[in-house]
């Protein structure tokens, strides 16, 4: 194929959202031993519901959601309930629905299970069968990203259009904390003071082994052979299948950007940066 063909199919518009919700959530038990962890509530709106807004934000109307056993909470969130629409209709409380039926008409929702948690990496892969062979986004709904103007979707979009390879989302975290997170090491690019060349990634390094402070955050935009190489990509830290671990070959032919993003981060992953988020969402939203 020409180079120029080549080049103008891999320059592909985001359309398509990869959510990979199929994890147990073990450190929110007994709350999510029936409810999905993406489900728990910031305020009144589910944290998965934050993940697809600021998808949509970007541009992004496809939504591609990896679930596990005990998930279809997640899939009638993203439905019309006919009783509970007939219930408050007229009433002073169906305008809280606004929100939700605007997603539901402006986005498509796909499923698909992962039938064994073996990693971030290998959840991924589970959903090449909803994204097929064009970029894409991955948003974890855990990590509630926020920010006044763009969101970092949005943000990321950006960085990709300039330089039509894999991108990932940075944070600055203290030294003490790179066990916990996938670190990368990088270049700044010319002319830029928040997106480095990445020329190398480890996963959840001791701080002495650490090659930077840099950690990678639940926001990527991969390109679509991340498919083929996390195919053959052995498992790593922790027994499972690393998404770092596919993307620093990417990275060794020059194929990954990190961006530094512009925001704020709660890691709602956590009980102490879900408490975290749910006071700064209501002091923002009610004070």
């Amino acid at each position: 194929m020409p180079e120029n063909k080549r080049r103008r199919k891999e320059d592909t518009v985001i359309s398509k959202c990869l959510f990979p919700a199929a994890g147990y959530g073990t450190r929110f038990l007994p709350a999510t031993k029936a409810t999905p962890k993406e489900m728990l509530p910031i305020l009144t709106k589910p944290l998965i519901q934050y993940g697809v807004e600021e998808a949509l934000e970007a541009g992004i109307h496809t939504m591609a959601i990896v679930t596990g056993r005990g998930k279809r909470a997640i899939e009638d969130h993203f439905d019309t309930s006919y009783e509970l629409e007939n219930q408050i209709s007229g009433s002073s409380k169906e305008h809280l629905l606004d929100e939700i039926r605007n997603l539901i008409s402006h986005c498509t929702f796909s499923y698909t299970r992962q039938r064994e948690m073996k990693g971030l990496g290998h959840a991924i892969l589970t959903g090449e069968t909803l994204i097929g062979k064009e970029p894409f986004a991955v948003l974890l709904a855990d990590d509630l990203c926020t920010n006044n103007t763009d969101g970092v979707l949005k943000q990321m979009m950006a960085v990709y259009e300039k330089y039509h390879c894999s991108v990932i989302a940075i944070e600055e975290v203290p030294i003490d904390q790179t066990d916990k997170y996938g670190i990368v090491a990088g270049e700044l690019i010319n002319g830029s003071n928040d997106v480095y060349r990445v020329t190398d990634m480890v996963e959840k390094p001791a701080p002495h082994d650490a090659p930077s402070n840099m950690a990678i955050i639940g926001r990527y935009i991969l390109m679509p052979d991340i498919f083929d190489i996390l195919a053959y990509t052995k498992p790593g830290k922790g027994g499972e299948i690393q998404i770092t671990d596919a993307l620093l070959e990417q990275a060794k032919v020059g194929r990954v950007v990190a961006y530094k993003f512009k925001g704020r981060r709660f890691d709602c992953g956590s009980v102490e940066g879900f408490v975290e988020a749910t006071n700064y969402f209501y002091n923002k939203e009610y004070k």
